[in-house]
């Protein structure tokens, strides 16, 4: 990458003059001509396959914080990996990311590259225009979603920018966080991937390191800790209410033989009541007896209690609060405020489009309208995460206001004191457009009917 977007992108982001570059021996980057020949020998493969845990345990956590603090983000990815099969928190997880990145999109800057990344700017082979956007082609939503995902649970996410024949620009991929790793020495996030150690430079138009963690230790502040524990007490607790269902939901089968029955005489009625199935009718003489034995034990509520306040802790980390996920009949843009706090849905989206305005969008303007547009032709983005105004309440609103200022106005003209209009839409949150030209005076008020003077009264002669 060339030196200008490199320099660039530092000021965008901020890089400290302390930061120095890779050490030694690690020279290796993503089209370094081995790189490339080992991803060409892998179908274009860069991590090495992923690992699924399938049992975990407390002491998972425990490992997994350890590893954190030396800069292997492998194990608390792993356990993040893993709690994506609770049906809770993935769904409400995917309300928070996949919700957010379908929002409305609003670009500001130079007007041109902000009308060729809206929807209905790309053109297939017939010229005709289709209504997908470069921005959706160069950043998949659900990719997007990914990496917020990464961001919000791990604290830092990874992603690479990997070209694509043909186009001018290239095409967003999430990487696997299991293969990210920090060296404290080097200040340097690196990439363990099939051609050995990679180093990571956010924004040098390949590497995208999301961060909404923080620049110092990121995953101290993700919420992988609070899910992982949630997940595995809640597996812990699943699997012993299924062990204790299968050994005292049924009741069981007791068969009493009288004392004086001989030995052949109990085991033939013992093995009568073993076989006893559905409908099954006995017939006994006195001394036999048939009876049930059920467990009176209310065990099975701890169990269900313990998953009922997992699944209350998923909710609380990601969403903020208590949500209801039933009654839904499916996702539509009001829903998303209604379960994910506002506050919650602007700070991921405001993590996110940081990422994307510093180390995406300048790549954009980089590749495809050259060096000297990143300093004249910069372009930023955002999501709009303000809840939708109820409009009935709002039409409301604006009527009640019209008879305030009329009524106001009227009041005020008796006194020979003018309302200031302005002055009052501001106060009352009126759109206003500036001043209408005046066609015709408006009419002064009408004065009061003067009294009849009173006739003078005649003295008597």
């Amino acid at each position: 990458m060339a030196s200008g977007l490199k320099g660039f992108v530092d000021a965008l982001l901020g890089r400290s003059a302390y930061a120095r570059p890779p050490a030694a021996g690690a020279t290796n980057t993503l089209d370094a001509p081995e790189v490339i020949q080992a991803r060409e020998s892998l179908g274009g493969q860069l991590g090495p396959p992923g690992r699924t845990p399938t049992r975990l345990y407390l002491a998972d956590i425990e490992s997994a914080t350890h590893a954190a603090d030396l800069g292997q983000i492998g194990p608390a990815a792993q356990l993040m990996v893993a709690a994506k099969q609770d049906g809770v928190y993935s769904g409400v997880l995917s309300t928070r990311t996949d919700g957010l990145v379908r929002l409305p999109k609003r670009f500001r800057g130079d007007a041109e590259i902000c009308a060729e990344l809206q929807p209905g700017s790309t053109a297939d082979a017939t010229g005709n225009t289709e209504s997908r956007s470069i921005f959706d082609e160069m950043c998949p939503p659900k990719e997007l979603a990914l990496l917020a995902a990464d961001g919000l649970m791990l604290g830092v996410g990874v992603a690479e920018l990997v070209p694509v024949a043909g186009r001018a620009w290239p095409v967003l991929v999430r990487r696997d966080p299991q293969f990210l790793f920090y060296l404290w020495s080097d200040n340097t996030w690196y990439y363990q991937s099939v051609a050995g150690l990679l180093p990571i430079t956010p924004g040098d138009g390949r590497w995208i390191l999301h961060c909404p963690g923080g620049r110092v230790s990121p995953w101290q502040n993700g919420f992988w800790r609070a899910i992982a524990r949630a997940y595995i007490r809640k597996e812990t607790a699943s699997l012993l209410k299924d062990n204790w269902e299968q050994k005292l939901a049924n009741a069981a089968r007791v068969a009493e033989a009288p004392q004086a029955a001989t030995e052949e005489q109990a085991q033939g009625w013992f093995q009568r009541v073993a076989a006893w199935g559905i409908n099954t009718v006995f017939s006994t003489k006195p001394g036999y007896t048939v009876r049930l034995l059920e467990s009176n034990g209310i065990g099975w509520q701890s169990y269900s209690k313990t998953i009922e306040d997992q699944d209350r802790e998923f909710q609380i980390c990601v969403a903020g609060q208590t949500v209801t996920t039933e009654g839904k009949s499916g996702f539509v843009s009001a829903e998303l405020f209604s379960t994910i706090r506002s506050d919650l849905i602007q700070s991921t989206g405001d993590d996110l489009s940081h990422t994307v305005n510093t180390q995406v969008l300048p790549a954009y303007v980089y590749y495809a309208h050259g060096e000297q547009a990143l300093l004249t032709r910069s372009v930023v983005m955002e999501w709009d995460t303000t809840p939708p105004k109820d409009l009935n309440a709002t039409a409301n609103s604006l009527v009640a206001a019209a008879s305030a200022i009329k009524t106001l106005t009227e009041a005020l003209a008796v006194h020979n004191v003018q309302l200031d209009v302005a002055e009052l839409c501001a106060q009352l949150g009126v759109p206003t457009a500036g001043l209408l030209k005046v066609l015709k005076p408006l009419p002064a008020p009408k004065a009061a009917p003067a009294e009849p003077a009173a006739e003078p009264v005649q003295e008597a002669a």
